[in-house]
């Protein structure tokens, strides 16, 4: 099917794509990786008036750690920059684990990070490390710029906290409070599939105990999970066999998996389970045999 008729712009700058986008009255899309976009615009499940390029805009392809360890990443950068990235492997172990789990090789050249975050698919891999890691979007409107945090981002499948005139210009990951433990797990049909039910962890540790501990689900539920206040059970803890259970059970209580041809509620939801007690274990063997 061939999409609908629209009107396409290309501007230079963010203040140009702004204005357009405040012209429109809320009928036009961000297009940055296209992904997500071009599908559905291709299958008529969106069809905008107008289609906002944005890679005409210099500066917005990167990602950079701030002096504070403060992780910045802009609207441009692609799937396979993170993957490809010394920085996120040094210092970002769940992201690390997440990012060749993205859709598939061909998808990651062009798709964006913070273009995956904005489309809010509920198997959506970036948003769930996004939220374990207690990230933030910028977003930049007529106004100036804003901060969201990604708690508050993801309002429901596809749908976000972003204005019709705003873009989501950068994704802020605060630096770690202590050392940086954590993964990703995802259960896929094939590559490239979207999650049966996937796993983010992130884990802050301040001498062998847990100061901070996040979580997300994706695919069991009808959006992003947060699943941070569930594993916060693991705050002030060490990993041991009981705290690690404990915490599994938690996060599967928080799943909101239905049943389909992916499987019933009841597996998707043990599949959560099992990746928790998965993330968590090999962690916990990590610190052994590092003290």
């Amino acid at each position: 099917m061939y999409p609908a008729r629209f009107d396409y712009d290309a501007p230079t700058t963010v203040e140009e794509a702004i204005a357009i986008l405040d012209r429109s009255g809320g009928e036009a899309k961000i297009l940055a990786g296209g992904q997500s976009l071009i599908p559905m615009l291709k299958l008529r499940f969106a069809s905008p008036e107008r289609v906002v390029d944005i890679n005409n805009i210099a500066g917005l392809g990167y990602h950079r750690l701030d002096p504070d360890g403060t992780l910045r990443i802009g609207a441009l950068c692609r799937h396979e920059d993170l993957e490809n990235s010394t920085i996120i492997q040094d210092s970002h172990p769940t992201l690390a684990a997440a990012a060749s789990l993205v859709a598939d090789p061909i998808v990651r050249t062009r798709g964006t990070f913070v273009g995956s975050v904005c489309h809010a698919d509920p198997q959506g891999d970036w948003a769930a490390t996004m939220v374990a890691l207690g990230g933030r979007i910028v977003a930049q409107g007529p106004n100036g710029r804003r901060e969201i945090d990604m708690r508050d981002f993801v309002l429901g499948p596809f749908t976000t906290a972003l204005a019709y005139n705003e873009i989501a210009v950068e994704a802020v990951i605060p630096p770690a409070k202590g050392v940086a433990k954590g993964s990703y797990l995802k259960l896929e049909r094939r590559v490239g599939d979207f999650a049966t039910a996937s796993v983010a962890v992130a884990l802050d540790f301040v001498n062998g105990t847990i100061h901070r501990a996040g979580c997300a689900l994706a695919g069991v539920g009808g959006r992003t999970i947060d699943a941070n206040d569930a594993i916060s059970v693991l705050q002030g803890k060490t990993l041991t066999a009981e705290a690690i259970e404990q915490a599994a059970d938690a996060v599967a209580a928080v799943a909101e998996p239905r049943t389909d041809h992916r499987g019933s509620a009841d597996y998707k939801r043990h599949i959560v389970k099992t990746f928790v007690i998965r993330i968590l274990t090999g962690i916990a063997n990590t610190e052994q045999k590092a003290a």
